[in-house]
């Protein structure tokens, strides 16, 4: 799937649908810690993943945007570091400018102000002033896979991000991931839509019918129950 039809494909999707979505295929949920928060609220990004592994330099992170295509998104590996900033305001324009759709830092960015200014989204683990005082030695990898939390990412992925996190999902994937999560979102809206006019989300679930039935077989769950008339909201 390209990058403009994993944008229109990705648009109306929240997180939270395609996490479902992801367990409902038996798909492992691929996550960024819950510290990896948006700089700004209101932030939604869809994208492959762009790697780059950080070691004191940005030169690492100008050649993984100069080889990028644009609706990339870049995932910079810092190792979760919490002693310095890996990520300012020129390396987030130089991103922009090349067309990429967001940027996940495992680790700290700066110029706070600079970045809302630019506006590129952006999820870090939080914002200090100082940049590195290090050069490491540059690994193989650098440019082929990155680490954010337990999770490791490449270019066979790809990255959706909105206010309640970062999900990473397989490239090969994301066509019927999408399918079920549209499904999913469109379960959740009209079930929603229902109780503003008035009618419980336990009259929908047929919540009583769902009591009786567990005195009878106390191996059933309520997921089985809602599955069994199209109700699914947790998988």
């Amino acid at each position: 799937m390209d990058a403009l039809v994993l944008q229109r494909t990705y648009l109306d999707l929240t997180t939270p649908h395609v996490a479902d979505a992801c367990m409902r295929l038996g798909i492992a949920v691929r996550l960024a810690p819950s510290a990896v928060r948006p700089v700004w609220s209101g932030t939604h990004f869809v994208g492959r993943v762009c790697p780059a592994r950080h070691y004191g330099s940005v030169d690492v992170f100008l050649e993984a945007i100069d080889t990028a295509e644009r609706g990339d998104v870049l995932v910079v590996d810092n190792g979760g570091r919490m002693d310095e900033a890996c990520v300012g305001d020129l390396v987030t324009l130089e991103a922009s400018l090349a067309g990429m759709a967001g940027v996940v830092i495992w680790g700290l960015h700066r110029d706070t102000v600079e970045l809302k200014a630019i506006r590129l989204p952006m999820f870090s683990l939080g914002t200090l002033p100082v940049g590195p005082q290090r050069l490491d030695p540059r690994e193989t990898e650098a440019l082929v896979s990155a680490t954010c939390g337990a999770t490791l990412v490449t270019a066979e992925d790809f990255a959706l991000g909105d206010d309640d996190g970062v999900l990473f999902i397989p490239l090969k994937r994301a066509a019927e991931v999408a399918e079920v999560a549209t499904a999913i979102r469109d379960t959740e809206r009209y079930q929603a839509a229902r109780m503003r006019l008035g009618k419980s989300f336990r009259e929908q679930a047929r919540f009583d019918t769902y009591l009786q039935s567990r005195l009878t077989d106390p191996e059933q769950t309520f997921r089985q129950h809602l599955r069994a008339f199209g109700g699914e909201i947790e998988e």
